[in-house]
């Protein structure tokens, strides 16, 4: 393992960590309130891993919902992450098998935003790198899950403190992390719309994974932006012609 890219992986991830530490503590505060035990809750934290779907998956078990359907419902939330791996694949072709399983277990939102970021800026992403970003998120939210358990009679219900809204706003800040992206105002009204609508047709989580179909199918519809000329390489050409 290369320690520079080890600890560079760290301070990039440490400041997610940070700012996803609420989430953490709003998801075990929320599952104790459904009667799930500290031991349970951290359990879910450590081998689900996915905020929104932990979120989805207790407010289903206070329910007493068939298993099928909550596991069919974090199935919709999660959805987007066979996104994920299929845009940082060129990223991480490099990876071994072992390498890639943690890869993928680690790919929350703010891990595959970093990775994108680095690989499109000619960064090498290698998994050192990605293994100490991941890994300053993964423990804390574990703990600070624990901890929000643990505090939950404190904190009473979450929306009187208005820390439902935390979720929705994470979301938003790592989308408009890519609003410089050509026809990105037109795909994300797209998803938005759609979801909005598909939220009130059919249901909470289906909503997610349609908004996103809809702001993919324009995607590919949509021509692909022109590439810039290469100014240097056609100055390079034309003095080897004049030679």
């Amino acid at each position: 393992m290369k320690r520079a890219d080890f600890v560079e992986g760290l301070r990039g991830g440490f400041a997610v960590a940070l700012a996803s530490a609420p989430f953490g503590a709003l998801f075990g505060a929320l599952a104790a309130e459904q009667g799930m035990s500290l031991s349970e809750l951290t359990f879910m934290s450590a081998t689900v891993y996915a905020g929104a779907s932990q979120m989805v998956g207790i407010e289903l078990f206070g329910h007493n919902v068939q298993a099928w359907v909550i596991v069919l419902s974090i199935l919709a939330v999660n959805f987007r992450h066979v996104l994920y791996s299929a845009a940082i694949a060129r990223y991480i072709g490099h990876f071994t098998p072992l390498q890639k399983f943690f890869t993928f277990f680690l790919l929350v939102d703010p891990q595959f935003a970093e990775t994108v970021k680095r690989g499109e800026a000619g960064q090498p992403v290698t998994f050192t790198w990605y293994l100490g970003f991941g890994i300053v998120i993964y423990i804390p939210w574990i703990l600070v899950s624990l901890l929000g358990g643990m505090a939950g009679s404190f904190i009473g219900d979450p929306k009187t403190l208005g820390l439902d809204i935390l979720l929705p706003a994470y979301f938003l800040a790592i989308v408009l992390g890519f609003r410089k992206r050509d026809n990105f105002l037109a795909v994300a009204l797209t998803s938005a719309v759609a979801s909005v609508i598909a939220y009130h047709f059919v249901g909470s989580p289906w909503h997610v994974s349609l908004g996103a179909a809809a702001g993919i199918l324009l995607a590919a519809l949509m021509p692909l932006p022109a590439e810039e000329p290469d100014l240097e390489a056609d100055a390079l050409n034309t003095e080897n012609h004049e030679v």
